[in-house]
C-alpha cells in the first residue's frame, strides 16, 4: 500500500531504487515513511520502534554473512569486527552513501545539531532495516544490497587491527551475559616518551579479567579489553 502523499511515495520510491530494490517489491512503504521520520516531527509516529528492531536485524544479517563469508575466522574476530560493523560510526557512513538525510523527515532545531548527525543516520538506517525485515519477514529484501556494502567494510576492518575495537566487543558480550559493563583502571602512568607508558586494568564483578599497555589511555584500554576478550568470552577451542 502506498502512502497518501504522491511526493512523499516519490522519494520513498527514489530511495528503495537507490539500494537496488524496485519499487514494485514487497515494501511496506507506511514502515519505511516512518523509519525516516525523527520524533522531532512526531512524539509518537516517528522511527524509535523500528530502530529497536533493526538493531537486532543487522546484528544476525552481519553474523549470518560472516559465517556465510568469513568461515574461518575466530569467533574472537567474529565479534571484533561485527561490533565495528554495527556501530553508530559504520551505520551512519553506510547511510551517508545513500544520501540518507535527503529523505529524513526531522526537525530545524535537529538538524542544527552537528554533533547528532551521526547517531540519527545510524537510527534511520536500522530502522529502514526493521521496516525492510518486517515487509517480508525475511532478510530478501536486505541482503540483496547490503551484503556488497559490508565486503569492503570488512576488509577494511581486518587490515586496520586500530579498527577492531574489543572494547566495544567486550562490553556487549559482558552485557548480554552478566547484564554488567565492565570498567577500565589506569594503574600506571610513565611521563616518558616510550610507546607503552600507560597500563590499565578492565574490571568485571570485582575481578581483574585483562590488563594491557598503550602509548595512551585510550591505546591502553583497548590492549586491556583484547586481553580480557580472548580470556572470557571465546571458548578454549577457538583459541587453539
Amino acid at each position: 500500500m502506498v502512502i497518501q502523499y504522491p511526493p512523499r511515495q516519490k522519494d520513498l520510491e527514489n530511495l528503495v531504487q537507490k539500494l537496488g530494490l524496485s519499487k514494485t517489491a514487497p515494501i511496506d512503504w507506511r514502515l519505511l515513511d516512518l523509519a525516516l521520520t525523527h520524533s522531532t516531527i512526531s512524539a509518537t509516529a516517528n522511527y524509535e520502534q523500528l530502530e529497536f528492531v533493526g538493531d537486532a536485524v543487522i546484528r544476525l544479517v552481519v553474523a549470518e554473512f560472516l559465517l556465510e563469508s568469513y568461515s574461518k575466522l575466530p569467533v574472537g574476530e567474529f565479534a571484533a569486527v561485527r561490533s565495528m560493523l554495527v556501530s553508530d560510526r559504520t551505520l551512519a557512513r553506510i547511510a551517508a552513501g545513500y544520501g540518507l538525510s535527503r529523505y529524513l523527515l526531522v526537525s530545524n532545531s535537529a538538524l542544527n545539531d552537528k554533533l547528532g548527525e551521526e547517531s540519527r543516520l545510524a537510527e534511520s538506517f536500522e530502522a529502514i532495516l526493521g521496516a525492510l525485515y518486517l515487509s517480508t519477514h525475511n532478510f530478501s529484501l536486505i541482503r540483496s544490497w547490503l551484503d556488497s556494502q559490508l565486503i569492503p567494510l570488512i576488509d577494511e576492518i581486518r587490515t586496520d587491527p586500530a579498527l577492531q575495537n574489543y572494547k566495544a566487543a567486550l562490553q556487549e558480550w559482558t552485557q548480554a551475559h552478566h547484564k554488567l559493563l565492565p570498567t577500565y583502571r589506569l594503574t600506571e602512568s610513565d611521563t616518558s616518551t616510550l610507546p607503552h607508558r600507560f597500563t590499565t586494568e578492565v574490571w568485571l564483578q570485582d575481578q581483574c579479567i585483562g590488563q594491557g599497555n598503550g602509548r595512551s589511555i585510550k591505546a591502553a584500554e583497548q590492549a586491556a579489553a583484547e586481553v580480557a576478550f580472548f580470556a572470557i568470552c571465546v571458548p578454549q577451542r577457538d583459541r587453539s
